[in-house]
């Protein structure tokens, strides 16, 4: 069963790539992996309390990336009867995409036009574009 790589986040256009992921895994016999990334750079200068504490926190926003996020897109795998597997990690979205992707050997990845930035894509949503120049298999970007 090939993988195919689907990026979320909380914005509609996720909603709608999770929903044509769905149909494309049922169509194709697919499994979707579910991936959100949290921004995240490990580059900073801090005291040891406060990476204490940036860990601690680090697991607050999995937890609540994993509920707020991943768990409604999880709903519409499972309403759609596909096979799925649900991934949130810190980092950069496009590099961690294209890593969950090698990763996993997905031959697809999707994501939505418009992530919840709120930036009107001041460079054309910058992760789909990223992605679309540095992805070794298809991108396709949601509308």
């Amino acid at each position: 069963m090939d993988t195919i790589v689907v990026g979320v986040d909380n914005s509609e256009a996720s909603t709608r790539a999770a929903e044509f992921a769905v149909d494309r895994a049922q169509k194709n016999h697919w499994k979707i992996v579910l991936v959100h990334v949290i921004p995240w750079t490990p580059f900073s200068f801090q005291t040891a309390s406060e990476n204490e504490h940036r860990h601690r926190e680090r697991q607050r926003e999995l937890e609540a990336a994993t509920e707020q996020v991943i768990a409604p897109m999880v709903e519409i795998c499972e309403r759609g009867g596909v096979p799925h597997e649900e991934i949130v990690r810190h980092g950069k979205a496009s590099e961690t995409l294209l890593d969950i992707s090698a990763e996993s050997g997905a031959v697809h990845i999707i994501v939505g036009r418009t992530g919840d930035s709120g930036l009107r894509d001041a460079v054309f949503g910058s992760v789909a574009n990223r992605l679309a120049q540095h992805a070794s298999v298809p991108v396709t970007v949601v509308p």
